[in-house]
């Protein structure tokens, strides 16, 4: 069963992995955190920049997150700016994911959203404690790929 306890369990990990992330994408030079590796957002600081907006697609649906600039798929790339303003965003994010942890309660995440996909168009009513899960799954997903390259 997904519960607040899990959540917040899940936001402290996300939040201690983007550190280490960005800790470590920060001890390269701009050239290599922006040269395109062939991955499917392209570049370390794309992909990181893509995370960011999917957090803050969910977090608008799941919560009162802020929602992305970012309106189509391939904006997702530009979501936080810069290397500075991306690491600022990401700070500020991660902050708004535990805040939102902290608050979530069980009939919320028992609850149903409906949604139209950003990526197809497609609306969708799905579970939000499955919905949540999602959420730090595309994050985990995504910082491997970053990891790896």
């Amino acid at each position: 069963m997904i519960t607040p306890d899990l959540v917040r369990t899940m936001s402290d990990y996300n939040r201690w992995q983007n550190t280490s992330i960005f800790n470590a994408a920060d001890t390269i030079s701009s050239e290599d955190r922006t040269k395109q590796r062939g991955a499917f957002w392209g570049s370390i600081e794309a992909t990181l920049n893509h995370v960011l907006w999917g957090d803050r697609l969910w977090l608008s649906r799941l919560g009162d997150g802020r929602p992305p600039n970012g309106k189509s798929m391939p904006d997702t790339v530009q979501e936080g700016g810069n290397w500075e303003s991306l690491k600022r965003a990401r700070w500020e994010q991660d902050q708004a994911i535990a805040e939102w942890a902290v608050s979530v309660n069980q009939s919320h995440l028992n609850s149903s959203l409906t949604y139209v996909s950003a990526a197809i168009g497609k609306e969708f009513t799905q579970n939000v404690g499955l919905l949540t899960i999602h959420m730090f799954n595309h994050q985990t997903h995504h910082r491997g790929q970053v990891h790896a390259m």
